[in-house]
């Protein structure tokens, strides 16, 4: 896809519809809807695992033109309980985004997810092929080993800093293994101990997401329930390599998804979804249309990505 202009977010709109689900006999899905009520639906799904949604990301898309729906998933956001890992697999998540898709009697939706989103937007594609109309993926992650062996130990070739501090949190002997070390501090019940290390890990991640350091937003301050939801459920879904890594995304991809438009926008110096993921799905997926930014790392909020994004949403404008 060629960009010839910058693109730039929408301007910031309300929600017309806040509601939950209630799904099994634990979870109450958090949904909302934006723009146009009777518009093309879209459905964002937010990376992770655990992080929610948040305002900015209902302004990748023209709100005269589609109903957008944005999802917090299990134990993240608004949905409740909050940082609750039960019955939290993404078998249970593709299930509540096609019970909320059923509930809104959506026939098809566009699907929009970056990082971890992009994972389960895959997933969730595969299983229900029938209900995508097209496919924006960003900062690909497909849940393989090779990958969580990336975020958790090689990225430190390039942020030693970040990566020490991370382990130097850590008592000496534990710092092999720093998944197990944070998740047996991070699930304690002592939230002085939980909250402080959940804060650590979540600025692990966050540390490493774009090309240049950027200074924090005034009021990005987040509450220490949601620093310790977030923490809990990412280490609960990498422990279990995201409930994904024996199913082969690239493969069912292939076979399944060859006929559903895509757009992959990847940062070319993405050092937590490498760009390798990106060129593996272009090439299980050929007719993809995969957008490299050169001057970009893994945020969606570096000027070339979200250009990019929009730009996507755009086109599919004239697809769906």
């Amino acid at each position: 896809m060629e960009i010839t202009s910058l693109y730039n977010l929408y301007p910031q709109i309300e929600p017309f519809e806040q509601n939950h689900l209630k799904l099994g006999n634990l979870h109450e899905i958090y949904y909302e809807i934006c723009g146009n009520p009777t518009g093309k639906p879209v459905v964002f799904l937010h990376g992770g695992p655990g992080s929610g949604c948040n305002p900015t990301q209902r302004r990748f898309f023209d709100p005269a033109h589609y109903r957008i729906i944005l999802i917090d998933q299990r134990g993240c956001g608004r949905s409740r309980p909050l940082g609750a890992v039960e019955q939290n697999t993404t078998n249970d998540l593709i299930a509540d985004i096609e019970a909320i898709r059923t509930t809104l009697e959506i026939d098809k939706w566009l699907v929009f997810g970056g990082s971890w989103g992009s994972t389960l937007a895959l997933a969730y594609a595969i299983q229900h092929p029938t209900k995508v109309t097209g496919l924006i993926l960003r900062g690909i992650f497909l849940s393989r080993p090779s990958e969580l062996d990336w975020f958790l130990g090689q990225v430190k070739s390039f942020f030693p800093e970040p990566w020490n501090k991370l382990c130097d949190y850590l008592p000496t002997s534990v710092r092999d293994n720093p998944l197990m070390a944070y998740e047996k501090l991070i699930f304690s019940d002592d939230i002085n101990i939980s909250i402080p290390a959940a804060v650590h890990w979540n600025n692990y991640e966050s540390s490493i997401m774009s090309l240049l350091p950027r200074t924090a937003a005034i009021n990005s301050e987040v509450s220490s329930d949601v620093e310790l939801a977030r923490a809990r459920v990412q280490i609960h879904y990498i422990k279990n390599l995201c409930f994904v890594g024996m199913l082969d995304l690239l493969a069912h991809a292939k076979v399944k998804l060859s006929h559903i438009p895509t757009q992959i926008i990847q940062g070319r110096y993405d050092m937590v979804c490498p760009p390798i993921s990106a060129w593996e799905l272009k090439s299980a997926m050929p007719h993809a249309d995969l957008q490299i930014i050169e001057d970009a790392g893994h945020s969606a909020m570096e000027s070339g990505i979200t250009s990019a994004l929009v730009a996507a949403t755009e086109k599919f404008k004239k697809l769906t």
